[in-house]
């Protein structure tokens, strides 16, 4: 299948571009290489550079290369700077998401996959959190994730878009190729990597009097391979769908001291830290339930040991220099 990933030179468009190209797909690459790297797209795909907000490039990018389908993943995702700048996530994640559809029906391009977020849930009552539960967002990351999901939808009832939303919290660890690198870093596993690593004093925990089992927060954190599988898994079943799933650990998640531990054990090193008061807006618990896509799609997580995850990342760390 042709294939066009919005956001791919990101951590994880990289890697699923990696993925895709792995099941014999043809892929092509529309990033404005805002956060991602030109070296992290794989040189058996072809990388534009340019902004889904340009419809007319969008027209042209999914015409000369026959898409069939789009994986989209481009746009902001970090909650706390959605609170500080709504407006500009409204932009990337909801206007520059219309264009994209637009470009797409002009084009008659039916098929897609997006790359949601477990945010769309707020703070659910009950967990593991699963797709039919309330979706509250109580940020506007959330919120505007949620407005494009509900532009899916009305495209789907309008225009016969198939489609399907990924709702996730956490991905972590690296391919062999591909890992996380941003700036400002504000992802727990690689931090703790930092910290091993001397490029931070300290790693904080924003409280240790929660109600879990060793009084840290509970989270979900998915290694990007098989988040990148459920992705290209996603893809086969998009024929006039419309389809949102979650994917989580499978299990209890895990703390933040459990993954500062796991780290330890990994890098051999000593990792400080540092505990803090709690953060305004952090449950106790936030996991969700993959049975849904395990059922539907058969998606099965190889690499779902904590261990694992964060090893991956601190080989990708070292391979590359950061040591």
């Amino acid at each position: 299948m042709n294939v066009l990933v919005t956001g791919g030179a990101g951590y994880i468009g990289s890697i699923v571009v990696e993925e895709l190209l792995k099941n014999s797909h043809r892929v092509a690459v529309l990033d404005n290489l805002s956060t991602g790297h030109r070296d992290s797209v794989d040189n058996l795909a072809r990388l534009i550079e340019g902004d889904i907000k340009d419809q007319q490039l969008v027209e042209q990018t999914l015409t000369e290369n026959n898409i069939e389908a789009v994986i989209h993943m481009a746009g902001s995702s970090q909650v706390a700077e959605s609170v500080l700048f709504p407006e500009k996530y409204y932009d990337n994640n909801v206007v520059a998401g219309k264009v994209l559809l637009d470009a797409m029906r002009a084009t008659k391009v039916q098929k897609i996959v997006f790359s949601s977020t477990a945010a769309v849930y707020g703070e659910a009552e009950r967990q593991p959190i699963v797709e039919t539960d309330k979706l509250e967002p109580t940020n506007p990351y959330g919120e505007t994730k949620l407005q494009f999901e509900n532009e899916l939808r009305r495209n789907h009832e309008e225009h016969g878009l198939g489609y399907v939303s990924l709702r996730y919290f956490n991905a972590a660890g690296a391919s062999k190729n591909c890992g996380e690198r941003h700036d400002p870093e504000t992802h727990l596993i690689p931090m703790v990597l930092q910290a091993a690593l001397g490029r931070l004093p300290h790693i904080n925990i924003f409280g240790d009097d929660y109600p879990t089992r060793d009084g840290t927060c509970v989270r979900d954190y998915i290694h990007v391979i098989d988040l990148a599988h459920a992705h290209v898994l996603a893809l086969n079943s998009l024929d006039g769908v419309a389809a949102a799933y979650n994917l989580g650990c499978g299990g209890r998640g895990y703390t933040v001291r459990e993954v500062i531990d796991a780290a330890r054990e990994v890098t051999g090193r000593s990792i400080p830290e540092a505990i803090t008061g709690r953060r305004q807006g952090d449950p106790a618990v936030l996991i969700a339930s993959s049975e849904r896509i395990s059922r539907e799609l058969g998606w099965k997580p190889e690499f779902q040991d904590l261990g694992v995850i964060i090893s991956s990342a601190w080989e990708w760390l070292r391979q590359n220099g950061f040591e």
